[in-house]
């Protein structure tokens, strides 16, 4: 038996399924998600579940189908698996660019409060793909921490450096260093982890996600594989995506390595390059490009590679915005298509 506030549940969305309710239908919160299978978690237990023909066919695109995380009504079990009916409006989602489909996005998460951004201070860290995951991470809705993992495998000034160099990027962002494997100052995470609270880890294969995961649940759910001798790159341990109940009351979403966080074309990078917005305002030139004009402050005051990768980004987030609008006109078409001809 589970009370759905330990679940995640709040009066945001008591409030949308109160329609859902009147028609008899149980709510659920996704736990694990494919094509065709789903867990869900719902006061009466865990329940093996599948999506409605219905729910098939008017979604528009992947992303509106169920993903870990969302909470969803499901008609009750006859002998066999629930029936998902509907997937409630999302309060945040956790989305990258899908590399397989377009410009279709893949939800990552759905409903979190924070993501881990997880990066190790020994081989991985990469401020280039964190400013990504940041950019990922506010525009869904959710709050970015950084954790730095493996703090024993380096040395003090080590450690310290890497800290600082991430605290650079956004200042707002709060960061840790910790060692899973020790348990290292994972006591600093308890305030994420407090009950009902709900937390997604993102970050590349060997940084040492399920190894953190294996520590928070007090017992091992993911084999840990740690990184190749050959070239320090991640083994793929965690296969799929799935939330899990922590004993602190928590729950965390684990996700499967990634190595690319292409953006869907929605985001704000405004947030992540705070310090270049607030220098452009600034320039000399209303309309400096910030690439060969005289006197340009920002080109002065901004490292050269964090310039350079914010200019790649506008880039990409302006193409994502194109082909995105591009595909959501075709989908409306396609939905228009179907209601008249019913």
């Amino acid at each position: 038996m589970h009370s759905l506030p330990e679940l995640g549940w709040t009066p945001f969305f008591e409030a949308l399924f109160m329609e859902h309710a009147a028609e008899g239908l149980m709510a659920g919160r996704v736990t694990f998600a494919s094509r065709e299978r789903y867990r869900a978690l719902t006061w009466s237990g865990d329940l093996d579940a599948e999506p409605a023909g219905r729910l098939r066919h008017l979604a528009g695109a992947r992303e509106e189908l169920p993903a870990v995380g969302d909470w969803v009504a499901l008609s009750p079990p006859q002998g066999g698996p629930a029936i998902v009916q509907a997937v409630l409006p999302r309060r945040s989602v956790l989305a990258r660019k899908d590399a397989g489909r377009g410009s279709q996005r893949e939800v990552v998460a759905a409903n979190v409060d924070t993501v881990f951004l997880v990066t190790s201070l020994d081989r991985d860290l990469n401020p280039r793909r964190l400013e990504r995951g940041l950019a990922l991470v506010w525009d869904g809705g959710a709050s970015p921490v950084i954790l730095l993992t493996k703090a024993d495998l380096v040395s003090p000034e080590e450690a310290e450096a890497g800290l600082a160099l991430v605290e650079r990027l956004s200042p707002a962002v709060p960061v840790h260093a910790v060692s899973a494997l020790g348990g290292d100052g994972l006591d600093q995470l308890a305030d994420y982890l407090r009950p009902g609270r709900t937390v997604a880890l993102l970050g590349s294969s060997g940084v040492g996600k399920s190894t953190l995961l294996n520590r928070l649940a007090g017992h091992e759910l993911e084999a840990t594989g740690g990184v190749r001798a050959s070239d320090g790159r991640g083994r793929h341990t965690t296969t799929h995506r799935h939330l899990v109940r922590l004993p602190a009351g928590g729950l965390l979403v684990d996700t499967p390595g990634v190595r690319e966080l292409g953006l869907t074309g929605e985001e704000d990078l405004g947030k992540v390059f705070a310090d270049v917005a607030d220098l452009a305002k600034t320039c000399r030139f209303r309309d400096c490009r910030h690439e060969r004009e005289p006197g340009c402050v920002v080109r002065a005051a901004i490292p050269p590679d964090r310039l350079e990768s914010w200019r790649k980004l506008q880039r990409e987030e302006r193409y994502a915005a194109q082909r995105r609008e591009h595909t959501a006109a075709y989908v409306e078409k396609r939905r228009w298509k179907r209601f008249t001809s019913r």
